[in-house]
């Protein structure tokens, strides 16, 4: 499944946390894109970047300016979290950010699933990266039943950690992400742009496991 999809699907996003390796930049931009959709990310992304392009100015930016700037994407009570973790990266980790998977979960509006996108996409580590999207991937194409944990489930994971065990795990987690956001749809998937769709089990019994 995974050299199919990194050989042969073409028609990714080219969205800009993902052509960088700056791990701030895909730091903010992960935060950013919880519960948001990636075109409504893109331009507050650009324009917080703009003003604040290091973490040392980031960690200067006043909640009522960052507040302006991230209000296009709504749930205002993630704002401070911006400046915080900026804050802290400045002071505890001398503007660096931490490449231990313990540490950069634990900093202030980040936890276990934005640090695992950071240390693969920055730092080309080999952590799985699993969305809802995924989830439905998985269950789609292998015919598994995902439990209530949902990306935490044993047969998610088990699958995630394979996937990302080759030479490129950076490259593998994000072909992955845009696959599964942009061709396993929730609704009327198309199947026929799918590589894998000979291979598929929902798509040769037109149904997915659920629980």
């Amino acid at each position: 499944m995974g050299e199919f999809l990194t050989l042969y699907f073409k028609n990714k996003w080219n969205y800009p946390w993902g052509e960088t390796r700056d791990p701030f930049r895909v730091l903010i931009a992960e935060m950013m894109l919880r519960r948001t959709k990636a075109d409504q990310v893109q331009a507050v992304y650009e324009q917080l970047f703009a003003e604040y392009p290091y973490v040392k100015t980031m960690a200067k930016a006043g909640n009522i300016e960052l507040e302006q700037i991230l209000y296009p994407l709504g749930l205002k009570w993630r704002t401070p979290a911006f400046g915080l973790v900026a804050r802290e990266v400045k002071e505890k980790y001398q503007c660096k950010i931490p490449e231990a998977r313990e540490e950069l979960a634990t900093l202030p509006g980040v936890g276990e699933y934005v640090a695992r996108a950071v240390l693969s996409i920055a730092y080309g580590k080999k952590e799985w990266i699993v969305d809802n999207n995924i989830v439905r991937l998985f269950r789609r194409y292998f015919g598994i039943k995902t439990s209530k944990e949902g990306r935490r489930g044993k047969h998610v994971v088990a699958i995630a950690k394979v996937y990302v065990s080759g030479k490129d795990p950076r490259k593998a987690n994000l072909t992955l992400l845009d696959f599964a956001a942009l061709i396993c749809l929730p609704r009327d998937p198309r199947c026929t742009q799918c590589t894998m769709s000979a291979t598929c089990y929902y798509r040769a019994f037109g149904k997915e496991e659920k629980e």
